[in-house]
């Protein structure tokens, strides 16, 4: 364990390490911009079994069905990846 994971006094309070990345999605010749923070947790979250949460900055699929990009995983590797699979995988309908 890192020191900081040992602030941590209740798992309860899910500290977390915070880890910032960027990507460009081309799409229609237009590049748009995603930020994805990549959360480390102490200890994983109550009913959880991962350490690490990804999520988007901004929602895809908004004509049929919003949502936003997000992913688990043991590493951030995994969790960063599996954010950016659905990230490409669906398209972003600005309004």
């Amino acid at each position: 364990m890192e020191d900081w994971q040992y602030a941590q006094a209740d798992r309860a309070e899910e500290l977390a390490q915070l880890h910032y990345f960027t990507m460009n999605k081309n799409q229609n010749g237009k590049n748009v911009p995603f930020v994805i923070t990549v959360k480390e947790f102490a200890v994983s979250p109550q009913g959880q079994h991962l350490r690490f949460f990804a999520e988007a900055d901004k929602p895809v699929n908004q004509s049929t069905a919003a949502f936003v990009p997000s992913g688990w995983g043991d590493s951030i590797l995994k969790a960063l990846a599996d954010c950016m699979r659905l990230i490409r995988q669906f398209p972003f309908e600005a309004s």
